[in-house]
């Protein structure tokens, strides 16, 4: 799969309404699904090597609109992963703590260390997002935190972090569709959040939030891949792909053994 037409250029203007929700890549669901079993097997070795090897780090960002998908795409993705070298933070409201600080300060200590994979289940964007559609802090703050975020990615990657950024991409009318499947299965009312009908009132406002977003801090060495997520099956399998892309251009190889000489060595 060409993964590339989904990444956004640095520098590149982004108009959303261009980028469809419901692509499916000329796949149908059986291959993706069969195809996307396999890269799991693939994630699961790169991922071991990761972490024996102890070097390098990924962090991966991903960003959605209510019902995105992101709870999903973890599950599916990672789920042959060990877990003690993957690690998903997720930011809520800010604490009061966290509000003493500045707004990178509670992001920064959930990056990933050497050997990880770190996915960030909402981000530091939400700074760029929810804090700019509700208006909590005036546009002469928010507008500079593009600038901050683009430097506070500069200096992860400077210091050893792969990133890549993920923006699943549904429409209106799937997000009308998942939030009433919450509603109408009893097993699911849980997920169900009256706010989330207030945030869906914002419908346009987020998408240009998105839009900004995108535009502004798809860079080099921190792109952002804009994940066609309608249909969930080609989600797991496009961003899959992305993820086992990104770890095999690390070219990990397996640690030489702690002690070199090894024959003759018996356990009793």
């Amino acid at each position: 799969m060409d993964i590339s037409r989904y990444r956004v250029a640095p520098g590149a203007m982004v108009d959303l309404t261009a980028w469809p929700t419901d692509d499916k890549g000329g796949l149908d669901r059986d291959d993706a699904e069969k195809r996307t079993a396999t890269l799991n097997r693939r994630l699961e070795k790169l991922q071991e090597m990761l972490y024996a090897d102890g070097t390098n780090k990924v962090l991966v960002v991903l960003q959605a609109t209510d019902t995105g998908g992101k709870d999903g795409t973890i599950r599916h993705v990672f789920d042959r992963v060990n877990p003690q070298g993957v690690k998903v933070a997720s930011f809520k409201r800010p604490t009061d703590e966290e509000l003493g600080h500045d707004y990178l300060w509670r992001v920064h200590e959930k990056t990933p260390k050497s050997g990880e994979i770190t996915i960030f289940n909402r981000s530091h964007y939400e700074d760029v997002l929810v804090v700019r559609v509700h208006d909590i802090v005036p546009e002469s703050r928010w507008s500079r935190r593009y600038d901050h975020i683009n430097a506070f990615e500069t200096l992860l990657t400077d210091e050893g972090t792969t990133i890549v950024k993920l923006f699943l991409h549904i429409s209106k009318e799937e997000q009308r569709e998942r939030l009433q499947a919450r509603l109408d299965r009893p097993e699911k009312n849980w997920k169900f959040d009256k706010g989330d009908l207030v945030e869906r009132e914002r419908w346009d406002d987020y998408q240009e939030a998105f839009r900004v977003m995108l535009q502004r801090t798809s860079t080099d060495h921190a792109p952002w891949y804009v994940v066609p997520a309608d249909r969930k099956w080609f989600r797991n399998l496009l961003v899959s792909e992305i993820i086992v892309d990104v770890l095999e251009r690390l070219d990990l190889r397996d640690p030489p053994a702690a002690t070199a000489d090894l024959d003759g060595i018996t356990v009793t």
